[in-house]
């Protein structure tokens, strides 16, 4: 780790000089910290705390106070990290004007740059954002707030006309101003044409090894997650780790060990 903070012009720094972009979701300041220490370069406060956090069964009934307070959280605790945080479902989509509001909150709580799905229907609010001086990632592909219109978490462009139809989204976001785009359950040969289409970068989940990035949620990473989607690979046990410790404090407590002379005042 450098003391450098992670700025928006290193995204195209790293396209051009072929770096991996490596991106994690956060929600609190106490992960967040940790993150940040391991030189992740980007935590994206994503509106995934409805699933992970928050109990909830998708990421709609999220809101902008949620995001707001987990922005303010993961900024608290990170300091050498980019900072994006999640429009949640409809602090947007009506009008630019919303939008810029909606993105206002989250960068007084800290955010460095906002996301929001979508392609052409967005245009207008990744313009005025942008021109406004708030760095702005797109989302194409399966677009966790449309499940309903998509029938679920399922890869999306599977014939050529999907993946024309993507690429006119994703061209037209980075005229607008986006910073880069995420791309979600694609193809990888799709979602390789994309990332070879654009001069912004793309960050790829489940979405092959081609992006110019990779975002995981973090629960998932770490072995948190039951079941998770299959383009997840687990790299930690955390879930076990925290049980297992758990009930050793359960254990400790009930046969009167703990606290013993060497925790006591």
């Amino acid at each position: 780790m450098t003391n450098r903070r992670y700025r928006i012009h290193h995204l195209a720094e790293a396209k051009e000089q072929g770096h991996k972009i490596v991106v994690l979701t956060a929600y609190d300041a106490a992960t967040a910290a940790l993150f940040d220490a391991a030189g992740i370069d980007i935590l994206l406060v994503g509106d995934s705390i409805g699933n992970t956090m928050l109990g909830y069964s998708s990421t709609l009934p999220v809101e902008l106070d949620d995001m707001e307070r987990a922005t303010r959280a993961v900024a608290s605790g990170a300091h050498h990290a980019l900072i994006i945080a999640d429009m949640p479902f409809a602090s947007y989509e009506d009008s630019p004007a919303h939008a810029f509001a909606s993105a206002a909150r989250l960068m007084k709580a800290g955010a460095h740059g906002v996301k929001l799905e979508g392609g052409r229907r967005v245009c207008e609010q990744v313009s005025l954002l942008s021109g406004a001086g708030i760095p702005v990632f797109g989302h194409l592909g399966y677009t966790p707030q449309s499940e309903h219109a998509l029938g679920g978490p399922r890869v999306q462009a599977r014939d050529e006309d999907a993946v024309a139809d993507l690429m006119a989204d994703a061209i037209a976001l980075e005229d607008a101003g986006a910073s880069a785009i995420v791309l979600e359950l694609l193809p990888a040969t799709a979602a390789e044409r994309i990332t070879d289409a654009l001069t912004v970068p793309t960050i790829g989940i489940g979405a092959g090894a081609s992006c110019d990035g990779q975002v995981l949620v973090w629960t998932d990473m770490a072995g948190i997650t039951p079941n998770p989607p299959r383009f997840v690979r687990t790299f930690g046990e955390i879930g076990q780790a925290l049980t297992q410790a758990a009930e050793s404090y359960a254990s400790a407590v009930r046969d009167g060990s703990y606290p013993d002379s060497d925790h006591s005042y």
